[in-house]
């Protein structure tokens, strides 16, 4: 039987090692806070300039569906927001142990490298010798 990345062997380290990499990703995910700011232009508020295109657009596509330019607008004033949107992100990582801190990257750390050494070639095992083994 093959095991991880088609070598001999390693399936139980593979195992092991994505358990512990998602384990410890998720524990760190929940120390991350996610928060949005204001969208802001010079001091002004900016997310109305950035519906512009999409309302223009989907006017544009309801008048007339086949209307490259519309689609083309709808598309882009989409980028826009959903590019605004993630701009606007502060992530913060919340306070923590250094203890948990170390948990958490440690298995991570563990889990790649369990990963890591079940894909590469293991080496067969001995054929077992002594009493009741046969021998050719």
């Amino acid at each position: 039987m093959r095991g991880a990345g088609g070598s001999p062997g390693g399936l139980g380290e593979f195992l092991m090692g994505l358990g512990l990499i998602v384990v410890g990703g998720y524990l760190l995910m929940q120390q991350i806070m996610v928060s949005s700011g204001g969208w802001s232009l010079y001091g002004y508020d900016a997310f109305g300039l950035s519906l512009i295109p999409f309302l223009l657009g989907l006017g544009i596509v309801f008048y007339n569906g086949k209307s490259i330019i519309g689609w083309f607008l709808v598309s882009a004033g989409i980028l826009i927001i959903l590019a605004g949107v993630i701009a606007n992100l502060r992530v913060y990582f919340a306070p923590t142990s250094l203890y948990n801190t170390l948990l958490m990257l440690g298995m991570i750390a563990i889990g790649v490298g369990l990963v890591a050494r079940s894909v590469r070639e293991h080496e067969a095992a001995p054929p077992p010798s002594g009493p009741g083994s046969v021998q050719s």
